[in-house]
C-alpha cells in the first residue's frame, strides 16, 4: 500500500507552489523614493516612514499595524536594519511580521518567517512575559540600503493610556500615529518635548503626524533621550466613565486609590513576620535604628524579578509579604512591601512610592497613569526626633522619610542621586499622590580629601592620601570596593594615581566602609619615583594637583545641540608638600576663585616654613544648563582643568 502512494505524494510535492517571494509594499516602495536632506557624516540613517496604526475594537482588543522604513546612509546605519516586536505571552500576540530591503538599483529581498527569531525581552529576569520576534538583516545590507517592516501585533489594554515616540535619535522624515476607537469613545493627547501636536479627527480615527523631525546627536553630560525626543501621552475612554473603571484616571489621586488596592492586601502580618522585626531590632534604640536595622536587612534579600500575568496587572502587584520573606528574594515591589509589614509590626507607618529610575525628569506631572514609573521604592512615616537628610513634609502623612530598599549601596537616611528630585506617587489610598523626592544638599556628598606628600631634590614624591566621602559619593566608593576583586580593586585605585601622577606606585590601600552613615574612608600610601623634573640641576618642576577629579567632564565640541545637565557634587581637597632642603618657591600659579550659578571653582597657596600649603574647592549644583549658555559652561571647565595642570618651580638656592 506504501508503494502505491508513493507517486500520488510524488506529484503532489512536484506541483506544490513554491514561496514567493512578496515584492514590497506600496507604502514602502514610496517611501524608498523620498529624497531626504544632507546629513552630516556621523548620522548613521534616515528615518523615511514611521507609522503605528492602533485600532481598539469592540472586543476589547487593540490591534497595531505598524510600518516602518529607513535609509542606511553609512555602513554603520547597519545595525538600524532589524525589525522588533515585543509582546506578553500572556495578554498578546505578534499576528504577523514581515519586512523586505530595498538595493540602489531598486532590486530587493524578502524576509519569511524562516529568517524570524523569538527571544525573552529582558535576560537579566529568571522569568519574564516579555518576549520579541526579531527580524535581523544588519548583516545583509550596506550603505544606501532602504530596510522596512510591517508588524501586525494584538494586546489587550491595562489601561486606557498609551504612549508614542515620534523618533528616536535619527532624522525623520514623516512620524505618524493613528487611533480608531469604537463609537461612543473620544481620545486626549498631551505632547512633550516638543509644542502642543493636535490631532487630526475623522470619524473615530485621531491622527498625529510630524515631519522633517532633525536628528538628536548623543552628547555628553545631555539629557536622556526621552527628554529630548518629542512624544505624546494618549488618554482614550467611552463617554460613559463607569466602564472605564481602574483603566481612565482623572487625577493623581485616581491613581493613588488605584494602586492601593493591589498593595495594601498585600502586607501580610503573620508571627513569622512579627519575629523577623523583633529580632532585627532587638539592640536598636532609637526610631531610625529601627528602621536602618529592617531595612538594611530588606535591601540584602536577593533581587529577584519573576513577572507573571504581567499584561493583568501583576506587574504592578507586589507579592504578599510573608512570602518574600520565606522565599528570601523579591523585586523592588516585593522588598518594599516587605519592609513596610516589618515597620507595621513596631507600630510604625510606610507607604509604597512609584517612581521612575535612572532619571529624575521622566515622570511628568500633567499626565496620570501608572505608566510613567518602572521602580518602587518606600517612604516611612517617622516623628520629630528622626532627622536625616531624606526626610520630606507631605501635606497629609507627615514627616516622611524616603528610601530605596532595592540599592544596596545607599543606606537608610540617603537616597539614589538618580531618583533625588523625582516625582513619585506616594501610594496611600485617598492621602496619597505625586510628589516631588528630596534633593540633599551638596555638602551631603562632600569628599574630602587630605594629602600630605614629601618631595625630595631628585623629584620624588612619597606620601599619602586620605579620603572621606558621604552620601553619594560614598555610595561610589562602596560599589567599587563590593563590585571588584581585591586585586582589580587596588589595579583601579593604582590606575587612578598614575593618571594624576605618572609612574606612580601604590605601596599601601586601606578602607572603611561606615555605612550607617552613609560614609565611606580610604587611606592610601604611594610613590612617584619622577613626580617632580629637575631643570639643569637647578630648578624643579611639579603640579600641585596629585590626583585628578573622579568624575571628568568631557565638554571639548565648540558648539551645542542639547542642553547640558550637571550632577551635584563638592569636595574640598587640602594638600601639604614637605619642599627638598636647597629649594625654595620661585613660582607659584595664580590662585583661581570662580562662581557661578551653576557651580564654583577656587584655588590657594600658602608657603609657611619649608612647606606648600595647596587648596582646592569644588562645587556643582544640580542644573540643566540651555544650549544657549554651552559656551559659559565649557569655559568653566576648561579654565579649571587649566588651574589643575599649572606647575610650581622650585629654584635651588
Amino acid at each position: 500500500m506504501l508503494k502505491r502512494s508513493l507517486p500520488f505524494l510524488f506529484c503532489l510535492l512536484a506541483f506544490a507552489p513554491a514561496v514567493v517571494a512578496k515584492n514590497p509594499p506600496a507604502w514602502l516602495s514610496a517611501a524608498a523614493k523620498r529624497q531626504a536632506p544632507q546629513y552630516a557624516r556621523d548620522v548613521p540613517a534616515v528615518v523615511l516612514h514611521s507609522e503605528s496604526r492602533v485600532v481598539l475594537e469592540s472586543n476589547g482588543r487593540l490591534v497595531t499595524t505598524e510600518n516602518y522604513a529607513v535609509r542606511l546612509l553609512n555602513r554603520e546605519g547597519r545595525s538600524f536594519a532589524v525589525a522588533q516586536a515585543y509582546y506578553l505571552t500572556s495578554a498578546g500576540r505578534v499576528r504577523d511580521i514581515e519586512a523586505w530591503s530595498i538595493r540602489p538599483n531598486g532590486s530587493s529581498r524578502f524576509y519569511d518567517k524562516k529568517t524570524i527569531i523569538d527571544i525573552i525581552a529582558d535576560r537579566n529576569d529568571v522569568y519574564n512575559e516579555g518576549r520579541l520576534k526579531i527580524i535581523d538583516a544588519s548583516r545583509e545590507v550596506d550603505a544606501e540600503h532602504v530596510f522596512g517592516y510591517t508588524i501586525v501585533s494584538e494586546d489587550t489594554p491595562l489601561f486606557y493610556q498609551d504612549i508614542h515616540r515620534f523618533q528616536g535619535r535619527l532624522p525623520v522624515l514623516v512620524s505618524r500615529y493613528a487611533l480608531t476607537l469604537p463609537q461612543g469613545w473620544q481620545a486626549t493627547s498631551t505632547t512633550f518635548n516638543h509644542p502642543q501636536v493636535e490631532p487630526q479627527v475623522s470619524g473615530t480615527t485621531y491622527t498625529w503626524e510630524l515631519n522633517d523631525l532633525k536628528p538628536i546627536p548623543p552628547e555628553p553630560m545631555s539629557p536622556s533621550l526621552v527628554n529630548l525626543a518629542p512624544r505624546i501621552a494618549v488618554n482614550y475612554a467611552p463617554a460613559d466613565p463607569s466602564a472605564a473603571v481602574n483603566r481612565a484616571f482623572a487625577d493623581w489621586l485616581d491613581v493613588s486609590r488605584w494602586a492601593s488596592g493591589l498593595y495594601d492586601p498585600q502586607v501580610v502580618i503573620t508571627p513569622e513576620i512579627i519575629a523577623k522585626a523583633k529580632e532585627l531590632t532587638a539592640n536598636a534604640k532609637t526610631e531610625l535604628e529601627k528602621i536602618r536595622a529592617i531595612g538594611h536587612f530588606v535591601q540584602n534579600l536577593q533581587y529577584i524579578s519573576i513577572d507573571i500575568g504581567v499584561g493583568h496587572g501583576n506587574g504592578y502587584k507586589p507579592r504578599p509579604s510573608n512570602l518574600v520573606l520565606s522565599r528570601g528574594y523579591g523585586d523592588c515591589k516585593d522588598k518594599a512591601n516587605l519592609m513596610r509589614a516589618l515597620l507595621k509590626t513596631l507600630d510604625i507607618e510606610a507607604y509604597p512610592i512609584a517612581i521612575y529610575s535612572g532619571d529624575p525628569t521622566y515622570v511628568k506631572t500633567e499626565w496620570a497613569s501608572p505608566r510613567q514609573f518602572n521602580h518602587c521604592i518606600i517612604a516611612v512615616r517617622v516623628s520629630s526626633e528622626t532627622d536625616a537628610p531624606t526626610v520630606i513634609e507631605h501635606e497629609r502623612l507627615g514627616r516622611l522619610l524616603i528610601f530605596d530598599a532595592t540599592d544596596t549601596f545607599t543606606p537608610v537616611g540617603d537616597l539614589p542621586d538618580y531618583l533625588q528630585g523625582s516625582h513619585g506617587l506616594i501610594i496611600a489610598g485617598e492621602k496619597g499622590g505625586l510628589s516631588q523626592m528630596p534633593v540633599t544638599p551638596p555638602d551631603v556628598d562632600l569628599l574630602e580629601r587630605t594629602i600630605e606628600a614629601t618631595l625630595d631634590g631628585a623629584g620624588q614624591l612619597v606620601g599619602t592620601i586620605t579620603e572621606r566621602a558621604n552620601g553619594q559619593t560614598s555610595t561610589i566608593f562602596r560599589r567599587e570596593i563590593r563590585e571588584l576583586s581585591v586585586a582589580d580593586y587596588r589595579k583601579a585605585i593604582e590606575g587612578w594615581l598614575t593618571r594624576g601622577a605618572t609612574g606612580a606606585r601604590l605601596v599601601d590601600l586601606s578602607s572603611k566602609d561606615i555605612q550607617d552613615e552613609a560614609a565611606f574612608h580610604l587611606e592610601i600610601a604611594f610613590e612617584t619615583p619622577r613626580y617632580g623634573q629637575l631643570m639643569r640641576d637647578r630648578l624643579l618642576v611639579f603640579k600641585p594637583v596629585v590626583v585628578g577629579r573622579r568624575n571628568a567632564v568631557a565638554l571639548t565640541d565648540s558648539s551645542r545641540q542639547n542642553p547640558v545637565e550637571l550632577e551635584a557634587m563638592m569636595m574640598r581637597e587640602s594638600v601639604v608638600f614637605t619642599l627638598p632642603e636647597g629649594f625654595e618657591v620661585d613660582e607659584i600659579p595664580d590662585e583661581v576663585d570662580m562662581e557661578s550659578e551653576f557651580g564654583r571653582y577656587s584655588t590657594k597657596f600658602k608657603v609657611k616654613e619649608g612647606k606648600l600649603h595647596f587648596e582646592r574647592s569644588y562645587q556643582l549644583n544640580r542644573s540643566l544648563v540651555p544650549p544657549d549658555r554651552y559656551d559659559e559652561v565649557r569655559k568653566f571647565f576648561a579654565r579649571m582643568l587649566d588651574a589643575e595642570q599649572s606647575a610650581v618651580v622650585l629654584m635651588r638656592r
